[in-house]
């Protein structure tokens, strides 16, 4: 039996993840995990998951009251806690489905320590992609992505040669129907609705603007190898291609399925190979429907040119990129900046930021820490001048 450690098991994908290693009992045995908050969602993990021996949560305070309330489970506590679980479980892969910076530590540690991880943090390969590439040579651990968009890219190119570009599709998120100009007004409430996929909050976010797709174009230039000039983007309207790669001789080879994640996390599990993923729904080609594609409009969603830009700068430029991000992104759902506002935040912490060109992690984690202050400096402007938009 394969032993796993889940970081992220109280969010979507890693809910998600639960249900296959259970429908899987003599494949996969679960000894860790963590909760963040949610420390409601532990004991029904432990009866479904009797074999857990391993827990992290958020808080130091909640960490010393469930050791007392589960004596033989070894708990740990706050950022730091995710690393010492890994080390002292010991796992054979890591299911990575924390969301933002906090996920990057945990993957470079498990790979370094020589464990597999099963990827869903983008921000993992957006601020430290070279690093990890790197360890994966030194170590021999490898990266199986759980994002749908790079799973269906793993399956196109498997075996292939003569790529001529990498094709990403997006649904175009939340307001993927509105021009610019609507976006001036548009509201919390509504960012969140998300035509195709159930996510949490910070991605749906993430896909309304389409830092997402910036996120994942360079995720694919990293697990694959190809130059950011030849990975471009796709509207696709009902989210049953996943992805596409396009050949030197014309032709395509597509990925189609439903808009399930259980079926890319199925294959991220098994290491890249095809399961029946037991728990995920199957949809018969007739009732597929038509298929409508747009191009993709640079202009109308510049975070994926300012995703384009960090990685041409390099160096710790994506990693302002994701910090900048992370804080706008947390201040629209706070109610704090209106939506236009993430991106020009982005904008202006880049424009200020010295790049260091060959980043060790403690530059990483330093200029994260930066990058929030800058970014938080903006939002509080944007809240005390009660500004709607910069020029």
């Amino acid at each position: 039996m394969r032993k796993i450690v889940l970081l992220g098991a109280s969010g979507s994908i890693g809910e998600q993840t639960l249900q296959i290693l259970k429908a899987y009992p003599k494949t996969f045995s679960l000894i860790g995990f963590s909760v963040g908050k949610r420390i409601e969602k532990i004991h029904r993990i432990i009866q479904d998951f009797p074999s857990v021996q391993y827990i992290c949560v958020q808080e130091k305070q909640a960490q010393e009251q469930l050791q007392i309330q589960y004596p033989a489970i070894h708990f740990f506590s706050e950022d730091q806690g995710l690393i010492s679980l890994i080390q002292e479980a010991k796992p054979e892969m890591m299911v990575n489905a924390l969301v933002g910076f906090v996920g990057f530590l945990p993957t470079y540690h498990a790979l370094q320590m020589g464990i597999d991880v099963a990827l869903s943090n983008k921000e993992s390969l957006v601020v430290g992609g070279s690093l990890l590439n790197e360890l994966q040579r030194k170590t021999k651990a490898k990266i199986y992505p759980i994002d749908s968009e790079h799973v269906a890219l793993a399956k196109c190119l498997k075996g292939q040669k003569g790529v001529r570009k990498l094709i990403l599709t997006a649904s175009g998120g939340s307001f993927r129907t509105l021009n610019r100009g609507a976006l001036k007004d548009v509201k919390k409430e509504d960012a969140l609705k998300h035509p195709s996929w159930n996510m949490g909050a910070k991605i749906t976010i993430d896909c309304a603007t389409m830092m997402n797709k910036g996120f994942e174009c360079i995720e694919a230039h990293y697990l694959f190898h190809i130059p950011m000039e030849q990975i471009d983007i796709l509207l696709h309207d009902e989210s049953k291609i996943h992805s596409l790669v396009s050949f030197q001789d014309g032709s395509y080879l597509a990925d189609i399925g439903p808009s399930d994640m259980r079926i890319p996390i199925t294959y991220a599990l098994f290491k890249g190979k095809r399961q029946n993923p037991k728990v995920a729904k199957t949809l018969p080609l007739e009732e597929f429907g038509t298929f409508h594609f747009h191009p993709f409009d640079g202009e109308r969603f510049p975070c994926v040119s300012y995703a384009r830009k960090a990685m041409k700068e390099g160096g710790t430029m994506p990693t302002v990129l994701n910090a900048s991000n992370e804080v706008a992104v947390h201040a629209f759902l706070q109610d704090q900046i209106p939506f236009l506002m993430i991106e020009k935040i982005i904008e202006k912490c880049m424009a200020c930021h010295r790049v260091i060109e060959h980043p060790t992690v403690d530059d990483i984690v330093y200029v994260d820490h930066w990058a929030r202050q800058e970014a938080q400096k903006w939002v509080e402007e944007v809240i005390q001048d009660g500004i709607s938009e910069w020029n």
